[in-house]
């Protein structure tokens, strides 16, 4: 169960001299797009009402501030590790070589959790816009086909995604590319037009009063505030996911994830500004927000709201890609260590994907999109976003304690301290979710432990390794 996989080992996998099953197709530009694309979208476009509407009013621009300095400090740990050990895993991988198979195993089953949800929840935000795009242009869907539990636009998205992820890599950063200029372009329009409409009325009392609850409203609103939208900042993350696919990992992975997350806090930070200066924050709690702040902009901006929902079906739309494929190669990577069945690690032999990994992530997450409304599925990406974000700030220090002499083309700077506030940023916001949140994490939990001591344990590569190694020989 503590038995870890050497960094040694790990790094000769990924070597040019080891064929990888994956294609590697992904330049820094690619990498860049794939985490803006997964990083900019549900936040803007779907979260950020709902955290304003419930828990933190205008000052949720301080949530994204103190979120985003969070993510800051496990960014940079992550990128050490991603340039240490660039392999497919993220996050489970980091584990695995610092805090042993059982922890490791907890990671992974969290992610599972994190991308399958992620998924679904970006999907269902996804079928608001599309619901008030179709009713613009005169066409009416029923309620009882487009919300829980019968969503059947976030069920076909997520299947269309699915789809497209099992014809390549490539094929998908391709569509991501392009549907990533295309949000960028509308929000910069949104930003830049909506500043004139801005009421500063709106914005007062920029704190709103507690409620005497803790977290909704007041400072501790905006504690609780910054952890549910954690969940918008899951795609560097994702990137440490293809590391595998990418050309140059140990150059190219950590560029792209804090160059990623700079821009996209830079956008956070403005829509949010401009969405609570037009539209009282109260007026907020829908599925659709920016279509919303679009509507009360007036009559001279009418064109901007077909642009705006259109950008938020397309950008919705690669959050769900990205989410999948790193659910897939979470997978892959669990069944490559021999934790999963081995029907994880099939790769499609034209299209070099792990394609059964993708169909199953996809099949799971659509009934997910269908049947769960979007409030319980946003803070239990939430919770385990930070969860996972917890072990890998730890792993580093561990790491750097353990083995000091190891070769990192990138380091943490400031360490450490900087994985230490890391640490006190996520440990601290998971405190403030709602005893639901942390009763339905555990149970998750408790059902990857079950599975881990009933399969994983004994089926495990570590372990079957050991105990050739260590079992007597028969005469």
């Amino acid at each position: 169960m503590f038995a870890k996989k050497s960094v040694e080992l790990l790094q000769q996998d990924a070597s040019e001299f080891n064929t990888p099953s994956l294609e590697r197709s992904l330049g820094l530009f690619a990498l860049i797009a794939l985490g803006i694309g997964s990083i900019v979208g549900v936040g803007i476009f779907v979260i950020t009402g709902q955290v304003a509407a419930n828990y933190t009013g205008p000052s949720i621009v301080l949530s994204f501030v103190l979120a985003a300095l969070g993510c800051a400090c496990v960014g940079l740990c992550y990128a050490e590790f991603a340039s240490l050990i660039p392999v497919a895993g993220s996050a489970y991988t980091y584990a695995y070589a610092t805090l042993g198979e059982l922890l490791a195993w907890i990671v992974g089953w969290d992610l599972a959790l994190e991308y399958l949800l992620s998924a679904s929840t970006v999907s269902v935000g996804w079928s608001g816009y599309l619901v008030s795009l179709l009713h613009d242009v005169g066409i009416t869907l029923p309620p009882k086909l487009s919300q829980a539990p019968c969503n059947l636009p976030a069920m076909g998205l997520v299947g269309l995604m699915t789809g497209l992820l099992v014809m390549g890599i490539r094929k998908s950063t391709q569509f991501n590319n392009i549907i990533v200029v295309v949000k960028l372009v509308a929000i910069f329009l949104f930003i830049g037009f909506g500043i004139f409409c801005i009421s500063p009325q709106n914005w007062l009392p920029f704190i709103p009063e507690n409620t005497g609850e803790f977290g909704v409203f007041g400072w501790s609103g905006v504690v609780r505030g910054s952890g549910i939208i954690f969940f918008a900042y899951i795609g560097f993350d994702a990137l440490a996911t293809v590391t595998q696919e990418a050309y140059k990992p140990q150059r190219d992975i950590p560029i792209a994830m804090l160059v990623s997350l700079l821009i996209s806090t830079i956008l956070y930070i403005g829509v949010a500004l401009v969405l609570t200066g037009i539209v009282p924050y109260k007026l907020l709690n829908v599925p659709d927000p920016i279509a919303v702040g679009v509507n009360a902009m007036g009559i001279r901006f009418v064109w901007l709201r077909l642009v705006v929902k259109i950008a938020a079906i397309a950008g919705l739309s690669s959050v769900v890609l990205v989410s999948l494929m790193a659910q897939a190669r979470v997978l892959y990577s669990m069944g490559k260590d021999g934790l999963l069945p081995a029907l994880f690690t099939q790769v499609h032999p034209q299209f070099k994907t792990p394609y059964v990994a993708t169909i199953i992530s996809g099949a799971i997450a659509m009934v997910l999109a269908g049947v769960l409304p979007l409030e319980v599925l946003a803070e239990l990406v939430s919770i385990g976003t930070l969860l996972a974000f917890l072990i890998v700030v730890i792993a580093v220090l561990v790491l750097r304690h353990t083995q000091p002499d190891l070769h990192r083309p990138f380091r943490t700077p400031f360490a450490p301290w900087i994985p230490l506030l890391g640490a006190l940023i996520s440990g601290g916001q998971m405190l403030s979710f709602s005893l639901n949140s942390w009763l339905r994490l555990l149970g998750w939990l408790l059902i990857g432990l079950i599975i881990y001591f009933a399969y994983g344990r004994t089926q495990s590569v570590l372990y079957r390794t050991n105990k050739q190694v260590t079992e007597p020989v028969k005469e």
